[in-house]
């Protein structure tokens, strides 16, 4: 275990409810790394989120997933040191997005496949990550997409165990856990991400509610309300409530015209009312939408270049650098 003085601490990234990350350099390799500070209470000691974090990450060796290169523990403090990333999605989105913040398709496919990767790698180890949301997919200037934030995650066993339904970034979270189950498996980060593929392609959240009623009728409004006949047990779940208005589901192609009815097929897959129904994270990264990966990758890769032969552009034209905004630890 390194001491805190081997690193030297640059800007601050951002500040989260029980940490804050900076961009830090190690002083004897040069090399640049992310430095997630955890102020410990004296009474409380280490929070439960950072123990798991650390647990998992550690658990965790795969490309597409954040490296954990140290962990630093002083009496006041715990330190957090990873791999350095560029950005997270939501600030590439931001900036590298159309004028709505979409991107193109190319660069979606190969994000959706990372992100599915690295997600099916988590569910093979049993473990469910519980809050995918574009802030926590942390993206390289390659174009190399990696997960992070495994404050919420949690290993999972047979039989399913009883988790807290107080997970998941309101947008992204699945019908079932916002009608109060407590039995959720992996399809939880399945429909997080037809969320986050749907957003990609169009610039805005697909589902932005403010409350938990209001999430929930942003979903029926789009898929249709459910009933025992379509969704057997439904009336059962803690949350549940009758429906006053009952919706007709929507045509996803009319809806989202960006997407071609391949990653049609695919999202409706993702975005499944009934999580048995969800696909897998292993079928999804089987699906044909994503035959054509190799070339997909090839001109996104393209594209990456271009935008870093641009920035260093205007960083010759500007004086000094251009980066992009850092966050999501």
């Amino acid at each position: 275990m390194a001491k805190p003085s081997a690193f030297q601490q640059l800007e601050k990234l951002g500040e989260g409810t029980y940490a804050t990350v900076y961009k830090g350099r190690n002083r004897q390799t040069g090399e640049l790394v992310a430095l997630k500070e955890i102020h410990l209470d004296s009474e409380e000691g280490t929070p439960s989120t950072a123990i798991r974090e650390i647990s998992l990450m550690k658990e965790l060796k795969h490309e597409n997933i954040l490296s954990l290169v140290d962990v630093i523990h002083t009496e006041n403090k715990l330190m957090l040191v990873s791999e350095f990333m560029d950005m997270d999605l939501k600030k590439y989105m931001d900036t590298r997005g159309g004028d709505r913040g979409q991107l193109d398709p190319a660069t979606i496919k190969s994000f959706v496949y990372q992100l599915l990767r690295g997600i099916a790698y988590c569910h093979e180890k049993r473990i469910l990550h519980r809050d995918l949301k574009p802030q926590n997919l942390l993206i390289s200037k390659h174009g190399v997409l990696k997960l992070a934030d495994f404050g919420l995650a949690r290993a999972f066993g047979i039989p399913v165990n009883t988790f807290s339904a107080e997970v998941v970034t309101l947008w992204y979270r699945a019908p079932d856990v916002l009608l109060g189950s407590r039995t959720y498996n992996t399809s939880i980060d399945i429909w997080s991400i037809g969320c986050i593929m749907a957003e990609m392609f169009t610039g805005r959240p697909l589902f932005p509610g403010t409350t938990n009623e209001d999430e929930l009728k942003r979903i029926f409004r789009l898929l249709g309300t459910p009933s025992e006949r379509t969704w057997p047990g439904i009336s059962h779940l803690p949350e549940y409530k009758p429906q006053t208005t009952v919706y007709p589901a929507q045509d996803l192609a009319q809806v989202l015209p960006q997407i071609d009815p391949l990653g049609i097929d695919l999202l409706k897959g993702m975005l499944q009312l009934r999580p048995e129904k969800r696909i897998s994270a292993a079928d999804a990264l089987r699906h044909a939408w994503f035959y054509d990966l190799p070339q997909v990758r090839a001109q996104a890769q393209l594209l990456q270049q271009q935008q870093l032969h641009q920035q260093a552009q205007m960083a010759r034209t500007y004086g000094g650098t251009v980066q992009g905004n850092q966050t999501g630890y």
